[in-house]
């Protein structure tokens, strides 16, 4: 499996990533086009050669004329949903500029349709964030992985005033995800753009081994004496491992007012947008009343955004999530033919090597159905066939 790492030791933007994926061997004149892909009528592409602390790196820049006045999220839909995008491209950069909008609006105390970008930085973020998407699937990237994200430190300025590094988007946009200050008298190395990246993009720490193909190195705007403003992106490598750990969130609510059928509906909504694994527990609750615990395991990634609908689905008023670290076997789909029928199968690899695959019920049923045979047998037939494909 191919992946990227990204690895901010000297901070991350989404100008840096872009540049970092040109270095990687992203064909320039994809990028160039970029903007008319996206219906961003004059805006034009620079690509330099340039040194940030004697390393050699890739530079980018959009040259954007005069925009109307910001840019609300339902726009930005607009631009994303108009592209020739693929269709997991823009529902991923829909996820980070829904989740950098929600953030904003926490922060400053309004709502998701009140937020806008503010006019060149909005088309601005959009190249960023959906070429970065997409530029990673062109280069064949199936996972994303991430080092620890480096702050900066002191004061950045922006358009509502001088405020502390990391900026609060920033640091919200990280929550859950490992990080480090400094160095010192570094300014601002870590924007909400480049953090929503790594939120939106990365699956956590990097795989312990992994087989390095290439490096790239993305250049900041600014050049620092003695540091080098650089984001560096390794394309590499991986097998399957029997095994492998991942950080997922776990999210956690009780709830004791709501109907049955409700509740199965907002588990069933929950699976449908992505959650790893649902789970309902009867509890009991304050003065001795029968609930219902809600748990979800989801990527990083998806936290906020199904956190969001975990509450608008259900009568919770209060989401709980913590970090936790899941041991994952190494899986694949099979499909094995009974009697002429289909049936898929999901093998593991275990520990020792040794293979188990389990037959998917609704295609035991579907098939049982079809021969008029007793589903236990039609789920045997299948483990057997999968079996002798493995000898």
């Amino acid at each position: 499996m191919r992946i990227a790492i990204l690895d901010p030791a000297h901070g991350i933007s989404g100008d840096m990533t872009l540049g970092a994926l040109l270095d990687l061997g992203l064909d320039a004149e994809w990028l160039r086009a970029l903007p008319a892909m996206l219906g961003l009528d004059g805006v034009t592409v620079r690509m330099a050669d340039v040194k940030r602390g004697e390393i050699a790196c890739k530079k980018v820049d959009f040259d954007i004329p005069p925009q109307p006045h910001g840019r609300h999220l339902k726009h930005i839909a607009a631009i994303v949903d108009g592209s020739s995008a693929p269709d997991s491209v823009k529902r991923a950069a829909m996820d980070a500029f829904t989740q950098l909008t929600d953030v904003e609006a926490s922060i400053h105390g309004t709502t998701r349709e009140k937020v806008h970008l503010h006019e060149v930085g909005a088309v601005d973020a959009i190249l960023d964030v959906v070429g970065a998407v997409w530029g990673l699937q062109v280069l064949g990237v199936e996972a994303v992985f991430s080092t620890p994200v480096t702050l900066g430190d002191g004061f950045v300025d922006a358009a509502h005033g001088r405020m502390a590094v990391p900026a609060p988007a920033t640091l919200r946009l990280l929550e859950g995800i490992a990080v480090r200050g400094g160095p010192e008298g570094a300014g601002e190395l870590a924007t909400p753009t480049g953090a929503v990246l790594v939120r939106v993009l990365s699956r956590g720490a990097p795989p312990a081994c992994y087989t390095p193909i290439r490096s790239g190195y993305g250049a900041g705007s600014k050049d620092p004496a003695g540091r080098a403003n650089v984001l560096r992106i390794i394309l590499a490598e991986v097998t399957d491992e029997p095994a492998s750990s991942e950080t997922l969130a776990h999210l956690v609510c009780d709830i004791d007012d709501l109907g049955g059928e409700f509740v199965a509906g907002a588990a069933d909504a929950l699976r449908a947008a992505g959650a790893l694994d649902v789970t309902l527990v009867h509890t009991l609750m304050k003065k001795g009343r029968p609930g219902v615990r809600l748990e979800v395991l989801c990527a990083m990634a998806d936290a906020h955004r199904l956190e969001s609908l975990l509450l608008s689905e259900s009568s919770s008023i209060g989401v709980r999530r913590t970090i936790v670290t899941r041991r994952a076997l190494a899986r694949r789909e099979l499909i094995v033919m009974v009697e002429g029928q289909a049936i898929r199968l999901k093998e593991v690899t275990l520990p020792d090597g040794s293979t188990r695959a389990k037959p998917e019920w609704e295609d035991v049923q579907a098939v049982a159905r079809v021969l008029a045979r007793p589903a236990p047998e039609i789920a045997d037939r299948a483990r057997q066939a999968a079996a002798a494909r493995t000898l």
